[in-house]
């Protein structure tokens, strides 16, 4: 049985990600997130942590490179995606577990304590955004060619 959940975290890479491609040739990468729970001390007039949650984050695709080449330990990330809960046996007890993962729709980089560099691909307009060679220009033909077409 498998539930997803809609979701959004805020928390800290604990490890670099880790990037790899499955047998199917889909490439992901892999990373947890700890999402620190803090709250404000009524007596001390201080902010203490209160637990902290890890959650396992995969992304797919494009953005799998874009996580493993861009994002280390500790940086700070927003990841929005579906909370999955997947329930299994466990090998050795033979108990039924449940374990949870976030499927990334999204992984970016907070900006709340740092700035980012962000690097945008070149947007490309006119006659090349449909070409699908090399080179591509248009045919045009004449009343000439379509006359000794007949």
């Amino acid at each position: 049985m498998s539930t997803r959940i809609p979701l959004t975290i805020e928390g800290n890479i604990t490890a670099d990600p880790e990037y790899g491609t499955a047998e199917s040739g889909l490439e992901y990468a892999r990373f947890s997130v700890a999402v620190n729970d803090r709250r404000l001390n009524e007596t001390t007039g201080t902010w203490e942590d209160a637990g902290t949650v890890f959650h396992r984050v995969t992304a797919f695709g494009r953005q799998s490179r874009n996580v493993a080449d861009s994002l280390r330990k500790g940086d700070t990330v927003l990841v929005s995606g579906d909370l999955k809960f997947t329930n299994y046996v466990d090998k050795q007890t033979g108990t039924t577990r449940e374990s949870r993962e976030i499927l990334a729709d999204t992984v970016a980089a907070s900006l709340k304590f740092t700035g980012v560099e962000v690097n945008r691909s070149p947007r490309v307009n006119g006659p090349a955004a449909d070409a699908t060679g090399p080179y591509s220009a248009p045919v045009y033909e004449t009343d000439a060619d379509l006359h000794t077409l007949n």
